[in-house]
């Protein structure tokens, strides 16, 4: 299998709301676990790749998606527009009635989708933008990881992007040792149950 990096394109969108679900579950397969495999890709994957195509990058087989980064170079602005633009769509694609049957972790992420101001962290001063990465298990072990987020920053450099941080999973052990790897390091915000990483763009 031949893979390759490109920029997004607006055709990818399903695909990368479908890796975003199949890596969902501290990078495993999450498929099943919501009450709509698309909910996982409309809070973390989709938004960021409408709100701003250009710091958006995909791994593709030349048939489907494999892998991303997404980007937004502005989180304050970022969490403005998701509140004014994007959880109205988010709702009126996944509902907002109370259903008994949601598990506990639909509970959580339907509350995440509706409070956006949760990406507002202490240190956004210095670390205005943060990404999301994701790789199917088959892109993994390929170098690719590493390429994307240096794309990445290369692009957030261009918009004189200084620093930008992520999340990650507690569970997700594989994915800190990647980020450390590469130059990560935690923010004095970060916390067992919600890690935070940051890194300059240069």
């Amino acid at each position: 299998m031949t893979l390759r990096l490109r920029p997004f394109q607006p055709a990818d969108l399903d695909g990368i709301a479908d890796v975003c679900v199949r890596t969902g579950a501290a990078g495993e397969d999450a498929r099943g676990l919501y009450s709509d495999d698309s909910i996982l890709g409309d809070v973390y994957a989709t938004p960021y790749a409408v709100f701003d195509p250009d710091l958006a990058f995909v791994v593709t087989d030349g048939h489907r998606v494999q892998g991303y980064v997404l980007a937004v170079a502005d989180t304050a602005r970022f969490a403005e527009w998701f509140r004014a633009e994007w959880m109205p769509l988010f709702d009126a694609r996944h509902g907002v009635d109370v259903d008994r049957g949601w598990s506990p972790d639909e509970v959580s992420l339907r509350e995440e989708a509706h409070h956006p101001e949760r990406m507002l962290i202490a240190e956004l001063d210095e670390y205005p933008a943060h990404l999301h990465i994701d790789l199917l298990p088959e892109a993994q072990g390929h170098g690719l990881g590493r390429r994307l987020i240096d794309l990445e920053r290369a692009a957030l450099r261009g918009r004189g992007v200084s620093a930008v941080h992520l999340g990650l999973d507690p569970a997700n052990t594989r994915a800190r040792t990647f980020y450390e790897h590469l130059g990560f390091h935690e923010l004095a915000s970060s916390t067992p149950d919600e890690p935070l990483f940051g890194i300059a763009t240069s």
